[in-house]
């Protein structure tokens, strides 16, 4: 194979460089809190006096190598006080730090997301969000959301009023990589958006990449979302929940051998739907999950981690209408220390999303999804003091239902139909190195090569001229092709087959000690495909892999930035500019069918999109008040030409805004410790709003008034925004007692503005004037909710 020649060529250069140099030693070990043995991810392990430092990966390892002689070492994280200690380095040790919460001796220097190596890393475009800074965001209905309080991140916006998608940097929703423990979430909703499915408690760490996206990362065009969960207390058994007004959760974690091994179990569901049966509503609308982790520390080298999450929402209206859908995972890994330079994961993975309907009206029950099974093997070599290498190989198989339909009742007069399934499989390679070329050049580089092969048992379309879409040229409008035949592959026989390598590069060069500039390059190939006509992720959504006629998305990225820590860390800025191109983006005819449609080739058409701007994000650090201002400015367009001079393509071949183009996106977040009892949040969001094609005029037919529409997306929703303020006291709590509460009071949309989720057009029966009519979901909404730990 290419790749393995590629780390031999790596691994022997570097070999021979560090057998030429001086004599040295290595340091590693991990850093997890002292109270509960969890590991932390990221933490900050500087050699002091020198520009060597290391971060810990997503076990809580690090490792740092160095030339004999005596150093200090100072480990810092978020929120927990920074150890400096001496050491003295005349062989290899082993040396684990416990870091202790931060207390609050001086309550007017509150240190919350202080990082004093943002600047020196050649990572960018990633922004990373402690769990204490999400608790303490204002949300609608009380509920802390993830997915929610990463909206207030430059680059990233919502996909529109009470939906728990997100864009990033001008893509789709469906082209963001969402892992939970390394498995692959496909719909992040509760209740079709108005919460996500992370339960916050259950959650240790989380980091968005926009770009600069390392190479061990791929199957998505925008971004990556990565969520770790909680490992467990290893010390003591623990419990802490939340009541709410429409949900509650509780967690409960604990050894399960002393200082070797712990659980967590995390349950959390919505009652809102017992409220209406007390008014006699047959309707109901309810989620529920559970995450669960059990972790075992066999011995030094090697631990063991079994993870799960489980989600399911129901939805009815009068029993006739019944909607079922969720989310399920689990994770095996082994962690292996073959020595203290060279780390290895070894995960075997599984991901399914499901979704139900049952219309009892009319007779059929309808269900589709997705299943995959991954296994991947993760290495991390810490070569020497200046380079670390990364590398690895993971299979990904996927199974594709795109529905199933059957009969409810005898008397339906609806016949079983099962739409064939597909199959797919996509194994990766990739190699990555971080590298301190000078003092003042840290520079990222990897190469991903990834592969695809579509698979049967499958019986593919033939069409004439390898065309499923057909262009009327009478009408100047496109239609669906007719087959001329069929071809049956067999199972496992490949019907198509792509392979692509991904190359990433990321440069920062330090202007001083807390300034740098930075850029970096990568591309990512997505071979899943999300059919869905809505401009935001819903349950309905089918997700279909490329083929002869569906080709993977190729996405190209380029970004700039500068980077600066102020005031010793107290403020930091951050400023970045970047460049996004997509090739193969599907884009639909007019009056596509997409809903059990079994050839779905006939509606789509490969085009492009772009995407580019520039982000702003400046954080207060320290002190009382704390927070960040967000601000973009932003374009996203798509573009799908004609395939010959004669076609007009889709909105005449043009660029056309995409359906998440915002071009502002302000959002400000702050904090404000009043004293111990007292904690005050306030959020303010203001967008452009979504784009949308309006009607332009009107005609009648037969005496029906159809409604005919211009180009796309020409117009726009009213402007977004919205200010959220809550407040959370904290009794004085006894010494002596282990119980441990607190209240949270919120204000969601505290001047009520009602921000359009659609706007939808109508004939007024009385004047028979046209009317526009706006739907809101949300109004001013408080709330409160009560947590609780022992």
């Amino acid at each position: 194979m290419p790749l393995n020649k590629l780390i031999v060529a790596f691994l022997l250069f570097f070999a021979t460089t560090v057998l030429f140099a001086q004599e040295k030693f290595t340091i590693s070990g991990t850093v997890s809190d002292t109270k509960n043995n969890e590991t932390l991810i990221g933490v900050n392990v500087i050699v002091k006096g020198t520009s060597v430092f290391a971060i810990t990966n997503e076990y809580g390892f690090y490792s740092i190598t160095l030339p004999k002689g005596d150093y200090e070492l100072s480990v810092s994280y978020v929120s927990y006080e920074t150890i400096d200690e001496k050491i003295s380095l005349t062989q290899n040790i082993k040396k684990n730090f416990g870091l202790s919460e931060s207390g609050e001796v001086l309550e007017e220097v509150i240190i919350t997301e202080k990082n004093t190596t943002n600047t020196k890393k050649a990572e960018m475009s990633v922004n990373k969000l402690s769990i204490a800074t999400i608790k303490q965001m204002p949300v609608v209905l009380g509920e802390v959301d993830i997915i929610k309080s990463i909206l207030f991140l430059p680059g990233v916006t919502n996909a529109g009023e009470g939906q728990s998608g997100f864009n990033v940097r001008g893509g789709g929703a469906d082209q963001n990589l969402i892992l939970l423990d390394e498995a692959t979430i496909y719909n992040s909703s509760h209740l079709f958006g108005f919460f996500s499915v992370f339960n916050p408690d259950a959650i240790k760490d989380l980091k968005l990449y926009k770009g600069g996206i390392p190479s061990r990362f791929g199957g998505r065009a925008s971004s990556v979302l990565d969520i770790y969960q909680k490992d467990g207390n290893s010390k003591s058994f623990h419990m802490n929940g939340g009541i709410g007004l429409i949900s509650s959760r509780l967690l409960a974690e604990g050894p399960i051998v002393k200082d070797k091994g712990s659980f967590i179990v995390a349950g959390r569901g919505s009652y809102a739907h017992l409220f209406l049966k007390l008014s006699n509503n047959e309707n109901s609308a309810y989620f529920y999950d559970l995450n669960t982790k059990l972790n075992y520390k066999i011995n030094k080298n090697n631990s063991l981690y079994l993870s799960g999450y489980f989600g399911r929402d129901v939805f009815s209206l009068n029993e006739s209408f019944v909607n079922t859908y969720g989310n399920s995972t689990l994770n095996l890994r082994w962690n292996h220390l073959f020595s203290d330079k060279l780390f290895s994961n070894l995960s075997m993975i599984y991901s399914d999303y499901y979704y139900g309907l049952n219309l009892d009206f009319v007779g059929f029950n309808w269900d589709s999804g997705i299943r995959n099974y991954n296994l991947k093997y993760d290495f991390k070599y810490y070569l020497s003091d200046k380079i670390k290498l990364n590398y690895g190989a993971n299979a990904n198989y996927y199974e594709f239902n795109p529905g199933t339909i059957e009969p409810s009742r005898s008397d339906s007069g609806i016949n079983f139909r099962q739409l064939e399934r597909k199959y797919a499989i996509e194994p990766a390679f990739y190699v990555g190195l971080d590298q301190k070329v000078t003092d003042k050049i840290n520079i990222e580089y990897g190469l991903r090569y990834s592969l695809f092969y579509r698979l049967g048992k499958f019986t593919q379309n033939i069409y004439a001229n390898n065309q499923p879409v057909t262009y009327n040229t009478e009408f100047e409008i496109y239609e669906k092709a007719d087959p001329i035949g069929t071809q049956y592959f067999g199972s496992n026989k490949t019907i198509a087959d792509y392979n692509n390598f991904e190359p990433r590069f990321a440069i920062a060069y330090e202007i001083s000690d807390n300034k740098s500039v930075k850029a970096s390059y990568n591309r990512m190939v997505q071979y899943l495909q999300l059919v869905s006509n809505t401009a935001s992720p819903t349950p309905l959504d089918v997700w279909t892999p490329s083929d002869n006629f569906i080709k993977p998305q190729i996405a190209d990225q380029v970004a700039v930035g500068y980077f600066a820590n102020l005031k010793d860390d107290a403020y930091s800025l951050e400023i970045e500019s970047f460049y996004k191109t997509i090739k193969n983006r599907m884009d639909y005819i007019d009056g596509a069918d997409l809903i059990a449609n079994e050839a779905i080739e006939q509606v789509v058409l490969n085009g492009k999109m772009r995407s580019y701007g520039l982000e702003i994000l400046f954080r207060k650090n320290t002190g009382k008040l704390s927070g960040w201002i967000a601000y973009t400015l932003s374009r996203s367009e798509q573009k799908t030409p004609g395939r010959t001079p004669e076609e007009s393509g889709i909105n005449n071949g043009d660029w056309y805004r995409s359906a998440y183009d915002k071009m502002h996106n302000l959002a400000v977040t702050s904090s404000y410790k009043l004293n111990k009892k007292w904690n005050f949040g306030a959020n303010f969001t203001l967008q452009t709003g979504q784009p949308v094609t309006y009607p332009n005029g009107q005609y009648e037919y037969q005496g029906i008034t159809v409604p005919s529409y211009g180009l796309r997306n020409e117009n726009n929703l009213p402007l977004y925004h919205h200010l959220d303020i809550s407040a959370t006291l904290t009794p004085k709590q006894s010494e002596t007692k282990k119980w441990k509460g607190e209240w949270v009071f919120s204000i969601y949309n505290l001047y009520g503005r009602k921000n359009a989720a659609s706007i939808s057009f109508r004939q007024n029966q009385d004047s028979g004037d046209n009317e526009a009519l706006r739907l809101s979901i949300f109004g001013l909404v408080p709330s409160v909710s009560y947590n609780f730990k022992f």
